[in-house]
């Protein structure tokens, strides 16, 4: 074994045993820790974070939309998944969201819900979130993860926003201490299921060189926009990795499809 080798399993030891006590203190049910913002439910509405409205048309898509990843997660053992698209502006952020305050609601779940999208974060916005940190400051800066995670108002959801955007966002996503960071939150509390937000697979390759790191992977397109030749594309780009489906956003009868 090579020093650099050594090196960098010693640093993810250490690391590791730091992420344990953070994420502990962070994802504590009373969030003595973790930062809590209250929602404003008209941004929340302008913005189409439907689950954590009622009375909407678009609630029971993404209950059943939960309720069928859930399933094949369950069923593989599985509790990571990345949501991505073909392209940009296709709805993927959206659907993350949406789809994480749904799993959420679940009375015997937690999630965590974590923005990926180093170049253009988005995360913290559709939630009407303050985040002028986020994880590239836990990668680059070592800020404790209970600085950074915030509670959006939403039981059993803990959100860990971007922060400031990144150039060399696929470096930072593949370095010791991110793959260290995966590894423990997908270990750490067995009822928890960790969504990363990720950017477009067809305009950075970020989402495909973080792939392997996650169990699964969700893919979003957008009904009547996203080319059939760019569907085809991610979906060979995804031919070795765990896909749990697609969802059609923005569909014509105002639900979302999914197809398994």
């Amino acid at each position: 074994m090579d020093q650099n080798q050594t090196a960098i399993e010693k640093d993810q030891v250490k690391h590791g045993q730091a992420v344990i006590g953070q994420i502990a203190d962070a994802e504590n049910f009373t969030y003595t820790d973790t930062k809590i913002q209250k929602p404003d439910l008209g941004q929340l509405r302008t913005n189409r974070i439907v689950s954590a409205l009622t009375h909407n048309n678009w609630l029971e898509s993404y209950k059943m939309l939960r309720t069928r990843t859930l399933h094949i997660m369950d069923e593989k053992g599985w509790n990571t998944l990345a949501v991505t698209s073909p392209t940009r502006d296709s709805g993927n952020s959206l659907t993350a969201v949406n789809l994480a305050i749904s799993m959420a609601m679940e009375l015997d779940r937690t999630v965590l819900l974590v923005d990926g999208n180093f170049q253009n974060p988005s995360v913290h916005t559709l939630l009407g979130l303050k985040a002028a940190a986020g994880l590239g400051d836990y990668l680059l800066n070592s800020t404790p993860l209970s600085e950074l995670m915030i509670n959006p108002g939403i039981p059993r959801l803990v959100v860990l926003p971007a922060g400031k955007p990144l150039i060399n966002s696929t470096e930072m996503l593949r370095s010791p201490r991110m793959i260290n960071f995966v590894n423990e939150v997908k270990t750490r509390y067995p009822s928890r299921i960790i969504i990363f937000d990720m950017p477009p697979l067809l305009t950075q390759v970020d989402t495909l060189s973080f792939s392997p790191y996650v169990d699964c992977v969700l893919l979003v397109a957008e009904e009547g926009n996203t080319k059939t030749e760019d569907l085809k594309n991610a979906a060979s780009l995804l031919q070795d990795v765990n896909l749990v489906g697609t969802v059609y956003n923005k569909s014509s009868d105002k639900k979302i499809k999914y197809t398994g």
